[in-house]
This record gives structure tokens, sequence and C-alpha cells, in this order.
């Protein structure tokens, strides 16, 4: 680490390498070692692997280049992104296998701010540092050896035009995987600091020397120089999704004359400033560097896609018309995954740029007419549902946002009443929904778990519809919240499927995966009633009933059929390696299990298998998750549950409570007052949490409102090594449930004594 970074802060801990140790058949994070600083419209990672999505895997032995990445997730994969390769030798070798150099991962430094490697076969040093929209690389070469740098586009049409006299070099690219407009491109701009020698370009198997224009496919540059006495190259990369220009104007702005250190000093102040809002006391090393690896996978994505103009105004190219926008834009989220963790985690630490995301959601609506579900650049279809309303309405009932919310919510009620024509956006068979109360098999798909998440869904909107005084809507959409009931089968304890006329899928089998199960089957996805507990405890026989259904989760073996996916896939098999029976962390429909022991009355239970969880299913190092990480959702579940506060119901201000993880932690948020927490004996085998006192009141109830929260103060855990299993709780002291409490969102402080 750059002495720079003291040892205190959390960068200093965090690891880009945590969770990249994955592959197709089985993710321990599916993570690339990405280079940013927080937020960044372009990320930076190495490239190791031919794969295009899967394009970094721990342990290769050999450095294909720096890739310029938009990359959300090797399923969605990759756009406008290219690579820049260091050579020497005379020949050019432009194509990934040719080109490649073995390199030392051991002796590599991969830094959130800064990386480093040695390209052996070339006996060049490459080292790289970013800013938002731009890098700085630096170059080493051997002394008196010629010096060339390949720029290698992705798939697709790309253009450049070199010019050696004033040691630039301008192209784009047009790479891309999912459907943009004909005029998307990734323009970048790269400037040395001095001519360079030679140039042209490969296309194919052709060499072009000399040739400075030049646009088609299978296309890349190479420029050259002549290192003589100088063993150091530098040059400076921007890109932008405007145009050449705008390029050009970002290297400007974010780069300007800084030299390499200052840009990697930045870029680590960055970090810094997000990082060290979260602070633990003393802890054994590996617990803070997953920790620490934790929080930077969850200041990564969202991606913001807006840049500022000449004007100083901030403007958008907007991947669904095409044109430039004024205003934030924001991109590359799964709100399937993040809902349930990340933006509810940035209401804590980050509450201003929850605020300005919130608003770069909003041109999605503005420019198509829906609001996205899994953008990337723009609309794709991945995944069910339409879970951007649980982000609103998660921030509006904590009073974050500076949108306008009778606005916004006029695009997000489409979603409970619209049917969208296509799997882009907005709810398959939503008028099924709202004629039958369930989602019939065929409608759409993954029919029983898109009743639940539809179901789910109206509870948000009637959250907001509540807040803005539409009390019709509020009402009918709170009724509609019930009806998962419709696909829960009393007769077998599990969410089933259901045919137009009303009979229950045949045969059932619990254990299989897919058909009318999202990436599960029913022993994952039958708890899907974050927002009603207690009715969704009812529609299996009542709490002792439902306790024994989430104990014999952990009890059976990890089981699964493929069924209606064929053959295995990889949270399958993340599953059955967990050990955890069928309670599949890997993926996230088991997300909020745990939390559901503490709503039916038992959260000793929920304390335990929290703390096994965290300690047993989470690390530091390559293999440091245990399935896909998805935009910071799996890091924030370690995140939110280490401080004992866990959202439950995102939409609802509350948390569930549970026993910190760490002896000391502070969030300390500018404009707040920190938050500290105390959790005394947290490191040794003490997972139970007996008494609560904030402050110097005793807290009784298992839940906690987003306003104490954000309040701050001292909040002392104390923690036993066995449960209290005499307890019981009034329903004032459990967490919200809808079918119990009506739609009050109940954000006052249960009671204190």
């Amino acid at each position: 680490m750059p002495p720079s970074v003291p040892s205190s802060s959390l960068l200093a801990w965090a690891d880009p390498l945590q969770g990249t140790d994955s592959s197709f058949e089985l993710s321990r994070g599916n993570c690339l070692p990405l280079v940013s600083v927080p937020w960044a419209m372009t990320a930076w990672s190495a490239q190791t692997a031919q794969d295009e999505r899967w394009f970094f895997r721990h342990g290769d032995p050999l450095l294909r280049g720096v890739r310029a990445t938009h990359q959300p997730s090797p399923w969605l994969g990759d756009y406008g992104w290219f690579v820049l390769m260091p050579q020497t030798g005379e020949r050019v070798y432009a194509e990934s296998r040719a080109r490649a150099s073995p390199y030392r991962q051991d002796r590599a430094v991969f830094h959130p701010h800064y990386f480093r490697a040695e390209l052996i076969r070339y006996g060049v040093t490459l080292e790289l540092t970013p800013t938002e929209r731009c890098a700085v690389v630096r170059m080493g070469f051997a002394e008196g050896a010629a010096g060339r740098l390949l720029i290698v586009p992705g798939p697709g049409e790309a253009g450049f035009r070199l010019d050696p006299g004033a040691g630039r070099v301008t192209g784009y690219t047009r790479s891309a995987r999912h459907t943009v407009p004909a005029s998307f491109a990734c323009h970048f701009v790269i400037q040395f600091e001095r001519p360079f020698d030679g140039h042209g370009f490969v296309q194919g198997r052709d060499l072009l020397r000399d040739t400075a224009e030049r646009t088609g496919e299978e296309l890349a540059a190479f420029v050259e120089f002549g290192v003589r006495a100088r063993r150091e190259v530098t040059l400076r990369v921007a890109t932008s999704f405007i145009s050449a220009e705008q390029a050009q104007r970002n290297l400007d702005t974010e780069l300007g004359t800084a030299g390499f250190e200052e840009i990697r000093e930045r870029a680590a102040r960055r970090w810094m400033g997000m990082m060290d809002r979260l602070v633990p006391g003393d802890a054994p090393d590996a617990r803070r560097r997953t920790l620490a690896g934790c929080l930077y996978r969850a200041l990564l994505f969202p991606r913001p896609f807006y840049e500022t103009d000449g004007a100083n105004r901030t403007v958008h190219y907007s991947p669904m018309d095409g044109q430039v926008h004024p205003g934030v834009l924001y991109t590359d989220n799964g709100f399937w995954d993040t809902y349930r963790t990340v933006y509810p985690f940035y209401s804590l630490l980050c509450p201003d740029r929850l605020s300005e995301i919130l608003q770069g959601w909003t041109p999605f609506y503005a420019e198509t007419g829906w609001f996205p579900k899994w953008p990337s650049p723009g609309h794709t279809g991945c995944m069910i549902g339409s879970h951007i309303d649980a982000v609103y309405a998660d921030a509006v009932t904590k009073g974050i946002g500076e949108f306008e919310l009778e606005w916004v919510y006029e695009g997000l009620r489409k979603h409970a009443f619209e049917e969208p024509g296509t799997r882009l956006y907005g709810r398959e068979g939503i008028g099924r929904f709202r004629e039958l109360g369930y989602v019939p098999e065929g409608a759409a798909r993954h029919a029983a778990a898109a009743t639940m998440d539809y179901a789910y869904g109206d509870f948000c909107l009637a959250q907001l519809a509540r807040r803005l005084g539409r009390h019709e809507d509020a009402r009918l959409l709170a009724a509609s919240a019930l009806n998962y009931r419709n696909v829960i089968d009393p007769a077998v304890g599990f969410l089933r499927g259901r045919r137009e006329d009303g009979a229950w899928l045949e045969p059932f089998d619990p254990f299989a995966w897919g058909g009318p199960y999202v990436e599960g089957s029913a022993w994952q996805c039958s708890w899907a009633a974050p927002h009603d507990p207690e009715g969704l405890m009812a529609c299996v026989g009542g709490r002792a009933a439902f306790v024994g259904k989430l104990d014999r989760l952990f009890e059976l073996p990890p089981r699964f059929e493929p069924a209606a996916y064929g053959a295995p896939i990889h949270e399958m098999t993340e599953m059955a390696l967990a050990g955890f029976g069928q309670y599949a962390h890997s993926n996230q429909p088991v997300h909020q299990v745990l939390y559901l022991y503490t709503a039916a009355g038992q959260p000793w239970k929920t304390q335990y298998w929290v703390k096994r969880v965290l300690t047993e299913l989470y690390r530091p190092g390559p293999a440091g998750f245990p399935g896909d990480e998805d935009n910071g959702e799996m890091a924030c579940w370690y995140l939110l549950s280490a401080l004992g506060l866990f959202p439950l119901c995102p939409g609802h201000p509350s948390y569930v409570l549970a026993a910190p993880l760490f002896p000391e932690l502070t969030l300390a948020v500018p404009g707040r007052e920190p938050l500290e927490l105390r959790a005394p004996g947290a490191e040794a085998d003490r997972p139970y949490l007996s008494q609560l006192r904030i402050g110097n009141r005793r807290h009784a109830a298992t839940w906690v409102a987003h306003d104490a929260v954000a309040r701050g103060g001292r909040w002392t855990f104390t923690l036993a090594d066995e449960p209290d299993l005499t307890r019981t709780y009034t329903a004032d002291e459990l967490p919200f449930s809808l079918s119990r409490d009506g739609l009050d969102a109940r954000s006052g402080q249960p009671g204190q004594q």
C-alpha cells in the first residue's frame, strides 16, 4: 500500500482480489479486481483470460493487458471496453493469445486505487491509477528497449485517429452486449507525454504501418516510441459516452497536469473519504480484511453515467434514445439483488450519494416511460419484478431524496397497473395478478416467485401512495400486497405455482429448481414476504410450524433437482458446498430468512445463524464470497449484519437487531452524530444479544427505527454465551408485519426503559 494510506484506514485492508476465484460453474463472488474511485463511470481491471466475460481469473499465469471496463456482472457482460497492453520487440502481437505475457500475481499490486504488474515476457512494468472517468498509466521499460502500446477495443465497430506529433490517440468502440442506439460509443483520448515515433493498425491478420486513421471491426491500434535513456513512458487516458471532445474535456478536468503520484493520492483520498466512515476497533486481521473488502465492493455500483459539459452543466448520453440530455444518470444495477441490502446500507453510510442515485434513475422514466429493472447501460430484461419500487419506498420513508415524488410515483405506479408488453421493464403478467390475485403459470417467467415479488412491490408502492395522500391507491395496493397468500399452499406449507383455473401445478417437489421459482426451489423461494412475516406464518400453520420449517431448512441435506434448468447451475453447486443445508446464502432469495426467526419471536436463532454465516461463509481472499457478489448486495449483507442492523423489509424504516460482529464499530457520517456500537466479547463465541442500551436507556424491542440509527450516539450491546429461552415479546417489540400492524409505517422508536 502506498505510504499515504494509514493502516488505520480500511482502505489499507481492502483487497480487490476478494471474490475473484470464480468461473461459470462456481462463483466465489464473480468479482473483478477493479481499480477505480468510488462510483466510477469507467473502472479498470487486469485481463488474464480470453473469455469476454470471465476475463480475469485468479491464478491465471498470463496477463493480456489492463481493460477499461463497464461490466457489472459476467452474466450481463461488458460494453464500451478496450484493452491497453504494453509491448516490446519488432513484431506486433494484437490478438489476445499472441500478446499475452506471463506475470507473477503474487508480485503484482492490486489496490482499489492502484495497480502494478510486471510483464515478464516484455520486461515492462505497468502501473495505473484512476479518476472517475480517466486514468494515468505509467510504463517502465528496460533501458534502451523500444516500447509499444497496443489499444485493443472490444467486438464491433471501432475507430481511431493517431496524431504522432501531438502524441495523441483518439478513438471509440461500439462494443455492447445488449441493445443500444446506433450512436452508442465509448469515446477515448490517450495523451502521451511526448510524440510517438511509430504507429499503425492491426486489422485481422493485416499489419498497417504509418496509417493515421481507420475504422472497422477486429481493429487494434498501436503506437511506438524509442525509450532510449528514458525508461518510463506516462500516458493519460480519458473516456466519454458523449464524444471525443467530451473525453478531452474529462481529461483536462480530472487529470489536468497532475503527475502519477498526485492522481494516486487523490484517488486514495476519495476512497478514504467513504471508507473511513466505518471505523472498527481492535479485531483479528482476517475479520478486518473481510470488512474492508466488503466495504470496497459496496462502493463500486451503481455506475454514474453522466459528465460535465463545456458550460459546466451535468449532462448524460442516453443509452435509450441516443441523445444527450441534462442531468445525472446512473446504470449497471440489478434491483432484484440490490434492493435488499445496498440501498438500505447507503441510507446509513452515504444518504447524500443515495439521493443523487435516486435522481439518476429518473431519466429512464423520462426517456422511455418506464423505470429500469436491470439497466446495463439501457434497459435489459434480466430477472423478474420491479424492485426499484422498494428502493424509492425505503428512501422516502427515511426522508431521503430530492426528487419530484408525485412524478416518480406516477412512473412507479405503472408497475402495478400496466402490462409492459416486454420483458425489458415492468411486471410481466401484472394484468392476471390484478384479476386473479396471483400470476398463473405461463403468464410470466417464474410465476409463483413473481407473485410474491409483485405483492411486496405493491406494499412498497402503498407506502409511497400513503405519503402522497393517495388514499385509494394506498388501500388498493395494501390489499394486493397480501396476494402472496394465494400462492402458499397450506397443504404442503410451501410456495407453489398455480394454473389459470386455480389448480396447483403438479407434481410438487420442494427440491425442484426453476419453473415457478426463480434461481431456487420451494425451499429457497417460499419466504419472500418480508412486509408481512406474521401473515406468512399463518399460511403455514402458525409461528411454531413456521419456526420448525426454518429449522428444517438447515437440517436437510443440500439436495436439489435441476428440473426446469435441465442441468446444475452454479447456485446449486454453491449451496451444496456451503454446508448449511437448504439455506443457499450463495443467492438472494434467502437473504432475509435468518431474520425471520426474530419476526417469529425467537431472535436467538437469528443471532446464532447470522454469526455463523458471517464467520464461515465470508472471508478475505479470492474465495471470499459464498456466491455471486452482485453489485454490492452480498457485501452489504455482511456489512449490515456486522453492524447488528438488518433491513428485513426495505420500504419500512426499521432494522432488525442482532449481535454486532466487532467489539467496537463506529459509523461516522458527516453532518450526523457518530453512531458508536460497543459490543464487548463480540470477537469471542458469544453470538447472543441479551440486552441493548441506547444511551442510558434499555431497548426492549427486537427492532429499531431508522431515525434512531441516524441520530447516532453510543449503543451498548451485552452479549451472552447462551440464549435466554424464556423471553417473550409483545407485538410492538417484533418487526413490522402488514397484516398485523396495518400500513402505518411504525417509524417511531419502540418502547425503551
